[in-house]
């Protein structure tokens, strides 16, 4: 049996409403970007992760339990090349705030809705483009240089919380708008606002 003192992969969570349009697409997004599994069923898809590694999930503050991720996604994250297989939605829990290393919400209220359900995790739920924002400003010489993906994270977060208060954002400006139930021009504008963030988080955490 392994000890809960053990060294294990990082882990990041996204978050959004449905867990079937933006948080899913950020966390095949991210974990393609980061070379990282992510979780299919009770399994993990993807390279292999050692202690310093990353593992990449999400779930959702209302989530349809159980569903793939919406199709107009699926295109977008094929046409970036990609895997949207295998994904099934889950409700987001306490127990699943808590294990989570880095909590990244697709808007500020979903960043409210985490930290009233786990207040534990306040200092590291971001919304995705608050995070990219203040990483983007953070002195990656404080990175551990040559560890592992895991560990680069795990320095970053609290760098990136003490550039809060620091970095001047427009009113808005860190929410991802939602799409679901909308045009495909909508799921176009949504991913235009997260793909982006989640490469900066890439190029930040890989050097």
């Amino acid at each position: 049996m392994t000890s809960p003192d053990a060294p294990r992969p990082f882990h990041v969570l996204a978050v959004c409403t449905g867990n079937i349009c933006r948080s899913p697409a950020v966390e095949r997004l991210l974990a393609t970007g980061l070379g990282a599994p992510w979780p299919v069923g009770r399994t993990l898809r993807g390279p292999a992760v050692g202690p310093d590694g990353a593992v990449v999930s999400s779930a959702g503050t209302g989530a349809v339990v159980g569903a793939p991720v919406s199709p107009l996604m699926v295109d977008l994250l094929h046409g970036a090349g990609v895997d949207a297989s295998g994904f099934a939605a889950r409700q987001l829990t306490p127990e699943i705030v808590r294990s989570a290393d880095l909590v990244l919400a697709l808007t500020r209220r979903h960043r409210s809705a985490v930290v009233e359900l786990f207040p534990g995790a306040v200092r590291r739920t971001f919304t995705l483009r608050e995070l990219a924002r203040l990483a983007s400003h953070v002195d990656r010489a404080q990175l551990p240089a040559g560890a592992g993906i895991g560990d680069r994270l795990r320095a970053l977060v609290p760098l990136a919380a003490a550039q809060r208060g620091l970095v001047p954002a427009e009113p808005g400006a860190d929410d991802v708008v939602d799409p679901y139930g909308h045009s495909a021009e909508v799921f176009q504008r949504s991913y235009n606002e997260l793909a982006p963030a989640v490469a900066t988080l890439v190029h930040v955490v890989r050097g």
